[in-house]
């Protein structure tokens, strides 16, 4: 196989996973390991998101059951 058909290939791959996940979280078909699967799909594809204030993110940070590092962490 040469190289250009070797890329074209994990082109190919890289498409249809993010398409096929994107389908099953827009029609609410995703399991828990569909969600652990784009998360790390993104992770491993450098995409980040900034916890913004009123921005879905920033909603899910915003009702996670975890202390806030003001609340954990005391100024010496």
């Amino acid at each position: 196989m040469s190289k250009k058909a070797t890329l074209e290939t994990f082109e190919a791959l890289h498409e249809a996973l993010a398409k096929d996940l994107l389908k099953r979280i827009r029609e609410g078909t995703a399991t828990a390991a569909d969600l652990n699967v784009a998360r790390a799909f993104l992770k491993d594809n450098g995409v980040d998101a900034i916890p913004a204030q009123g921005s879905p993110v920033g909603d899910l940070v915003a009702n996670l059951p975890f202390a806030s590092t003001e609340d954990t962490y005391t100024k010496q």
